[in-house]
């Protein structure tokens, strides 16, 4: 056994999206950090579709930019189409989406790790915590080597014990071409962890040149260009740029840095169906799928469902749409979205070229489904900190959830509470009225889950204050705060926020006849731009928060109310020692899930399904005659 002589402040098991923004949040607050992980080629890698954002989860990738994370301004400099989702609908639910170069996103975040100050990247498989009295103070590897840290943070997303499905082939692995994490189950599991098991899957990848595009509908990026990222300005600051052979000169410009600058536009998708065909070809096959004949286990995703569950439990439907994505600007892989599938590959080739416009297609890869152990997140307390075993932190999939965007906010918040810990501050607990962050921890962690978690706008309450054009107002202060978001770009979110503020009140004070140029906004149709008298500087990004405060005022001040009403019960905190058993009047089955939960506060305990108001009200009248 060999000891790293180095002892770390974190130490990250996982390079997935999790694991990296672990790493460089914990590493850019200060912490000497340790990202381990079984292949170092593999960082960031997208193992389904190349695309970040869409429905709730653009909101996801927008706070981890306002914080000071990575994933948006990875996703400007390598995304290959950008689309502002739901236009139709109000601006609590536009969500921005982009088509990623698959490899340039992963080796741009490679790059960016090597890169980041204070963090070491290390190749190795984590085999075991090590922990002494359930207090974690490291890890081991497969090659029989004990790395030391203060915090130990798990982002081990499909590999523990994972296992891939194609029909009833089996291999072990994380994802295709990747070996599993077989031992560190059984290490958690000592800690007293209980694992559970889910299942995901990923559609078969084809050739483009082997798809007729003539008959499918082409669907091209917006303009001007969407992007996630509030800091473009911040790329141009050497560790944000990509690497340049010696002896050339620096070039400062996003422009001539970003993928869609270097190709000079943006890559279509394409939409297609499926036919009546193709569910012939799944009704009749159905023996042949793991998923259907019981030989998985795991739950699957209920919103990202395979083909055969389309087909079967939507038999109405005679067809479903599928996306065709290209996977990059350097090679001629296409993505099947809507088509995930586990059947054997001899009937995939037959399902896909049932597709219209894919009839002569020719699959580079073959889908699959792949089968993991994770973690109930009620074992977590908010900040992610294990509840069985201190200082360790679990983020990711290994908490139940599912898509890039859940986990990299996961991955961040993890991050920024280990260094906190190690730094001996309070953890960051965002809430369910300030972020999607706070929304998708606090279910994780107050419900639990069985199946993959996904994050929706539905999900929020307070989803009209959680825009995703608004992510750096509520959020870029905190990332200030805490040492993540460096002073060049808190300066720049001040210089907006002031402008924004000062045109606002210009509009409530300048006057149009007898009515303010600000009442005059709020009335429908009317737009920034109609107005008698506007500030041509502002930004189209300042102009939209203007006409949105304006234009929703009195839903915004509703749900300001709804706020002020509930903080009230998420501020009393329940104490970590309290025995449930000795609190008179509470039913049965709030007494055992309380004791299950073990709620943090008593707004989070009034969430839990089975708590009723009654029993937070018996538990109030109990925690202040007992304080």
């Amino acid at each position: 056994m060999f000891i790293y002589p180095k002892k770390y402040d974190v130490i990250v098991v996982g390079g997935g999206h999790a694991g990296v923004e672990a790493a460089l949040a914990a590493a850019r607050m200060g912490c000497d950090t340790l990202l381990l992980t079984i292949n170092v080629d593999a960082i960031g890698q997208m193992s389904c579709n190349p695309a970040i954002g869409g429905l709730a989860k653009g909101h996801l990738a927008r706070e981890i930019d306002a914080l000071g994370g990575e994933m948006g301004k990875n996703t400007d400099m390598t995304g290959i189409q950008f689309r502002t989702l739901n236009k139709s609908s109000g601006p609590a639910v536009w969500a921005p989406r982009a088509q990623c170069d698959k490899k340039s996103y992963q080796f741009r975040l490679k790059y960016v790790c090597e890169s980041q100050n204070r963090l070491d990247v290390k190749q190795d498989q984590t085999s075991k915590v090590l922990q002494k009295d359930n207090v974690a103070y490291g890890v081991e590897t497969n090659l029989g080597v004990q790395y030391f840290g203060k915090t130990i943070i798990i982002t081990a997303g499909t590999f523990l014990r994972g296992l891939m499905h194609i029909g009833f082939n089996q291999q072990p692995g994380g994802r295709a071409g990747d070996a599993a994490s077989i031992n560190l189950s059984s290490s958690l599991k000592e800690l007293g962890i209980e694992l559970g098991r889910l299942k995901t899957g990923t559609p078969p990848r084809l050739i483009g040149n082997t798809i007729n595009y003539t008959k499918t509908e082409i669907q091209d990026g917006d303009y001007p260009v969407p992007f996630f990222s509030f800091w473009n300005e911040d790329l141009f600051h050497v560790e944000h740029l990509w690497p340049k052979p010696r002896g050339s000169q620096p070039n400062n410009s996003i422009s001539e840095q970003s993928i869609i600058s270097k190709i000079g536009r943006q890559l279509p998708c394409y939409l297609t169906y499926t036919t009546k065909k193709t569910a012939e070809l799944v009704k009749c096959n159905l023996h042949k799928s793991p998923l259907y004949s019981g030989v998985i286990e795991g739950v699957g995703p209920r919103y990202c469902p395979s083909i055969e569950d389309k087909v079967i439990k939507f038999s109405d439907k005679d067809r479903h749409q599928i996306f065709l994505e290209p996977e990059g600007v350097q090679t001629n892989e296409i993505y099947v979205n809507g088509f995930s599938t586990s059947l054997p590959f001899d009937l995939q080739i037959d399902m896909i070229r049932s597709i219209i416009g894919c009839e002569d297609a020719e699959i580079l890869r073959p889908a699959y489904a792949v089968e993991y152990d994770f973690a109930n997140p009620i074992q977590l307390n908010p900040s992610l900190e294990s509840k069985k075993c201190t200082n360790l932190f679990l983020a990711g999939q290994i908490n139940g959830t599912s898509g890039y965007e859940e986990a990299a906010a996961q991955g961040l918040m993890a991050g920024i509470n280990a260094a906190r810990k190690v730094q001996l501050k309070s953890p960051i607990i965002l809430g369910r009225n300030q972020a999607y962050i706070g929304v998708l921890i606090d279910d994780l962690v107050t419900k639990g889950t069985v199946e993959p978690y996904r994050m929706f706008t539905s999900r929020a309450e307070y989803r009209l204050l959680l825009r995703h054009d608004n992510a750096d107002l509520r959020l870029s202060r905190i990332g200030h705060e805490i040492g993540l978001l460096p002073a060049r770009c808190f300066e720049k979110f001040l210089e907006k926020e002031t402008v924004i503020n000062n045109e606002i009140a210009r509009l409530h004070s300048s006057y149009f006849k007898n009515d303010s140029l600000a009442k005059i906004l709020s009335r429908p149709k009317l737009s920034y731009n109609d107005l008698s008298s506007k500030n041509l500087s502002l930004s189209s990004e300042a102009i939209q928060q203007v006409e949105t405060t304006i234009k929703y005022a009195g839903y915004i001040r509703r749900q300001e109310v709804e706020i002020a009403k509930n903080a009230n019960l998420d501020n009393k905190i329940i104490p970590k020692d309290i025995n449930y058993k000795i609190v008179p009047s509470l039913r049965l089955e709030a007494r055992q899930k309380l004791a299950k939960f073990l709620p943090h506060t008593i707004g989070q305990a009034g969430r839990i399904s089975g708590v009723s108001p009654s029993d937070i009200s018996v538990l109030l009248i109990w925690l202040k005659n007992n304080s």
